[in-house]
């Protein structure tokens, strides 16, 4: 299971009940921030989330309603947090614009106890952990450097417990090296090979998020197949042309991306405070209907249906 935790959903400036962008993805121990728009550790704290394990961020581009936030988190984690490290994963433009706030702005020449690493990305498995990998892969935004992100689970294959009642398999450690493909000696001397109780290879969990784009058909392989795709919707129809003009998309086109696409669940975020949001609700779903619309603070489960 990914989990995704909206923290900010506004477009360009603050509202009143919407934040700048910045969300968190949760995966078993590992905590991910994506983007961190200004007063994202605030968020951070209200979101009852808190510090702990968050020591990677992916930022999807160098604009500042996605970046500025970072002079205050790391400040704050510098002097008060106990985390070993932190890896700033984005487009070399984007680090470089980060490099300059934190270490010439933030920090000032200082050195702060835990380690900030910059790691460029380009498109490719950028980060591997245990049972699932997040791959980045290119977006076009206005000039920038901007990146995409997949959350990817391993392919799989299902434990079926009638299998193993049937073998008088018993639980405990040989069901669970079953469970991870591994052969398992039973007590009686029998040797269970994990065909024997495993079910058809299944695909894994796949949760995509985008960032600000100016357009829908350089995403389609990237999001081909999601169980959930996160993306912009600044836009509605009728403003089409200004959504062009600074490179962003509608609602309409995110439906659009996630019916081609064959995605399972579409949220809409960064959102302009121009819209109402039935409104961009209306747009998207008389394309797409399991449209759903972010707000701060919320938390989504992305799993299996059979789950």
């Amino acid at each position: 299971m990914f989990e995704i935790i909206f923290l900010g959903t506004s477009a360009s400036a603050p509202s009143v009940r919407r934040g700048l962008p910045a969300q968190i993805v949760k995966r078993d121990e590992y905590r991910f921030l994506l983007d961190c728009g200004e007063g994202t550790q605030r968020q951070i704290l209200q979101s009852g989330v808190g510090f702990k394990n968050l020591t990677n961020i992916l930022i999807t581009h160098g604009h500042l309603d996605h970046i500025l936030g970072l002079g205050g988190l790391i400040s704050t984690l510098a002097r008060w947090e106990t985390l070993p490290e932190i890896n700033i994963y984005g487009g070399e433009n984007t680090l470089e614009r980060i490099r300059d706030l934190l270490f010439n702005v933030v920090l000032k020449g200082g050195r702060p106890e835990m380690a900030i690493h910059l790691y460029p990305i380009q498109e490719g498995v950028i980060f591997t952990g245990g049972d699932f990998k997040i791959s980045a892969f290119p977006v076009f935004h206005r000039g920038s450097d901007s990146y995409g992100y997949v959350f990817q689970e391993d392919e799989r294959r299902p434990f079926i417990p009638e299998l193993a009642e049937a073998l008088n398999i018993p639980p405990g450690p040989w069901r669970r090296n079953l469970v991870e493909g591994k052969n398992a000696v039973l007590p009686d001397g029998r040797l269970i090979e994990p065909d024997m109780v495993l079910g058809a290879v299944k695909a894994g969990l796949r949760l995509v998020y985008v960032g600000d784009t100016g357009n829908i058909e350089r995403l389609l392989p990237f999001a081909q197949g999601a169980d959930l795709l996160a993306i912009e919707a600044t836009y509605l129809e009728t403003e089409v042309e200004m959504a062009r003009k600074f490179s962003h998309i509608t609602a309409h086109e995110a439906a659009l991306l996630a019916k081609q696409a064959d995605v399972r669940q579409l949220i809409l975020t960064h959102i302009s405070r121009r819209y109402r949001d039935k409104d961009i609700l209306k747009e998207a779903r008389a394309v797409f209907p399991n449209t759903s619309l972010a707000h701060d603070f919320d938390v989504v489960q992305v799993k299996k249906p059979e789950e």
